[in-house]
């Protein structure tokens, strides 16, 4: 351990600064040097937010974005239109960046063909398979073929319901090199979420794999599987991929409509040995993601290829400072955001390490000894997983050799003070920790680390260039040094090109620009710090998010409601040691009691058709539960009771009455 570090854990001091030799090899150095001499890190964000017409072609430039060329030109027409309208009713007349552009997603990932590693993937049994860059461009010819046999072309959708497997970065490689757009879910999701996810976007092909590995063992999901398929319109093929082999069980498999195993698929027509790929204007989507479905259905958020890539070749190459030699992790699954941009990677020339399975199986320490056999140097997790590491008093940095580790980086929730701490102390002293902040809505940050700063205790270092980030208060003032919402007041590129089925923007609208007119508020309960940096608090909103999963009410509202026994429901998230959980409330039908039996068929409701983060820690019965005016039930109020506070809303209840209800429970203090 450092002095510095000891001194930054003790005092007010960074816990972490980059050397001089470092600060001066990053290439956020060298792009300073390039395009803004002289400037330090304030000088180039401000910059970056007031003149995005010439900040994201330095970044287009730098990076070396692979595009059709024009001639006498750069690729594009204009860089910025409608640049002044952040929320406009008319999608027509938004912000529309790089008009004339004309590239391909998964050219720009497939760059480079060479007999470097690609991809490597792990699971709990420790590495599986490795594919070189070469390898991956003629794995992604034969399935861009088996594709086109299918009918698929630009703008079809083909889905994933796929473990973290090579499989799944070639599918969705296959896809968009045809301009296809691409969307995903992970194995552990319920066969109904799966539903209203892929049903709303229509696929021609669906992708899946008979099942998954989670802490040692095998679950199978054909059963599942075989109702998806049913119950998706317009869906021409079903490819099966035996992942879990013999360890699905014996039994007759369960016959799913319109399906293929892999082998047989690829194998049905010649493939050529390299991908061809097909250009498309620059605002082309690429992919569907979905919000956590907090009310109705998850929205279905579409985002542009060409905006994707260049937010992640920025956030990469200038924020975490990726190149060729980088072995780049982050543990993910194929249904949240940080898969998307963890295989954006590629862009860079990195070798990405794939892994599937619990973080903590076959060992507490697994995950940092694979970290040490693979060299890797970017290290991504989440705040959750550090601090179950530390509660079990890990010691990575005396256990594992992790001399290559250059990076950690954290999200899904806030990383705890002491959580930072710990990382200095006992994974490694001499290692850029970087908190990072943004979401689904974005499929990227509007906060992140800084490769030539230090790391200061708690904070997120520095907020995303090209972002004009700030926080406000309740007026729309803003604030420094106080908590309010989390906006973003001007346009970026990987703002949402629409919702799905939402012809006229309103839901659009809705989601992000009805708090503050103009201004995009983004849920987040957040504090800028003196020096520079960001402070989240959590949610501003009713969104659940234990251990860094978003999760929607709506979803467990949705499986708990079925039940005769309960006539309606509420969830809130209580903060709970470092992170927080669910609590269940529910109404009965008259005369009933809540006892254990019901409280574990409720549990068992909500796991047979979400997953096992939706299951609730508490489940409490209440005789009433508090509503708006309007009769939309109120988490928020809810939320606040239990933990002490004054519920904000409660003018705009029809019955705030029902608040005591909830105050001081004493089930709520274990």
């Amino acid at each position: 351990m450092s002095t510095a570090t000891l001194h930054g854990i003790r005092t007010g001091q960074p816990l972490w600064a980059p050397s001089p030799e470092r600060v001066a090899r990053a290439q956020l150095t060298r792009f300073v040097a390039r395009y803004r001499p002289g400037a330090v890190y304030a000088d180039l964000w401000r910059w970056s937010v007031d003149r995005p017409e010439e900040f994201w072609p330095a970044v287009w430039e730098f990076c070396g974005v692979v595009a059709e060329p024009r001639a006498g030109g750069p690729p594009w027409e204009a860089v910025l239109e409608g640049g002044e309208r952040m929320a406009p009713p008319d999608p027509e007349r938004g912000p529309r960046w790089f008009r004339g552009a004309r590239l391909n997603f998964a050219e720009n990932l497939l760059r480079w063909n060479d007999d470097r590693e690609a991809l490597v993937f792990w699971n709990e049994r420790g590495r599986q398979r490795s594919l070189t860059h070469a390898e991956l461009r003629r794995e992604v010819a034969r399935w861009q073929a088996a594709l086109r046999r299918e009918g698929v072309s630009a703008g079809d959708r083909v889905a994933g319901w796929l473990p973290n497997l090579p499989e799944a970065v070639i599918a969705m490689l296959a896809a968009t090199s045809l301009g296809a757009l691409w969307s995903s879910c992970s194995p552990d999701f319920g066969g109904q979420a799966v539903i209203e996810r892929f049903a709303q976007i229509r696929p021609r092909v669906l992708i899946a794999a008979d099942g998954y590995w989670h802490a040692g063992t095998a679950i199978d999901v054909r059963e599942r599987l075989a109702r998806v398929a049913a119950a998706l319109p317009g869906l021409g093929r079903v490819v099966l991929l035996p992942y879990l082999g013999e360890a699905a069980g014996a039994g007759p498999a369960p016959r799913v409509l319109r399906a293929k195993g892999v082998a047989e698929w690829l194998a049905e027509g010649p493939a050529p040995a390299e991908p061809d790929f097909v250009r498309l204007p620059f605002d082309h989507p690429v992919y569907v993601l979905y919000s956590s479905g907090t009310v109705g259905l998850p929205k279905a958020i579409v985002h542009g290829g060409g905006a994707t890539l260049l937010q992640h070749l920025k956030e990469h190459v200038l924020h975490t400072d990726l190149g060729r030699e980088d072995r780049l992790y982050y543990y993910t699954t194929c249904g949240w955001m940080m898969w998307n941009w963890l295989v954006s990677g590629l862009a860079s020339g990195a070798t990405l390490v794939l892994f599937d399975g619990s973080p903590f199986a076959p060992r507490l320490d697994s995950q940092w000894a694979m970290a040490a056999a693979e060299r890797i140097s970017v290290f991504g997790t989440s705040a959750k997983y550090l601090a179950l590491v530390e509660k079990a008093r890990g010691e990575p940095a005396g256990a594992h050799d992790l001399s290559a580790l250059r990076t950690i980086l954290s999200t899904g929730s806030p990383l705890a003070a002491h959580s930072f701490d710990f990382v200095y102390r006992h994974v490694k002293d001499d290692v850029h920790l970087a908190s990072i902040t943004g979401g689904t809505d974005l499929v990227s940050c509007f906060a992140l680390g800084n490769p030539t700063a230090p790391v200061w205790r708690g904070e997120i270092q520095c907020l995303g260039l090209g972002m004009a980030v700030d926080v406000f208060g309740r007026r729309g003032q803003s604030l420094v040094g106080q908590a309010g919402e989390l906006v973003c007041t001007r346009p970026f590129p990987t703002m949402p090109l629409r919702f799905w089925n939402d012809p006229d923007g309103r839901r659009y609208h809705a989601a992000y620009f009805e708090h503050f007119p103009g201004v995009w508020r983004h849920g987040d309960w957040a504090e800028r710090t003196e020096h520079g940096g960001l402070l989240v608090h959590g949610r501003s909103d009713a969104t659940l998010n234990p251990g860094g999963v978003r999760i929607g009410t709506a979803e467990i509202y949705r499986q708990v409601e079925r039940l005769p026994e309960v006539l309606e429901s509420l969830a809130v998230a209580q903060d709970w040691e470092e992170d927080v959980r669910i609590v269940l409330f529910v109404r009965l039908r008259d005369g009933l009691v809540l006892d254990e039996a019901l409280r574990e068929c409720i549990r068992a409701e909500i796991l047979a058709h979400t997953s096992a983060h939706h299951v609730p820690k508490k489940i409490l019965q209440v005789p009433d539960l508090p509503r708006t005016l309007s009769g939309k039930l109120s988490e928020l109020a809810v939320r606040a009771v239990i933990h002490g506070r004054t519920a904000a809303n409660a003018e705009a209840l029809a019955n705030p009455e029902a608040l005591e209800h909830f105050r001081d429970l004493e089930e709520l203090r274990s």
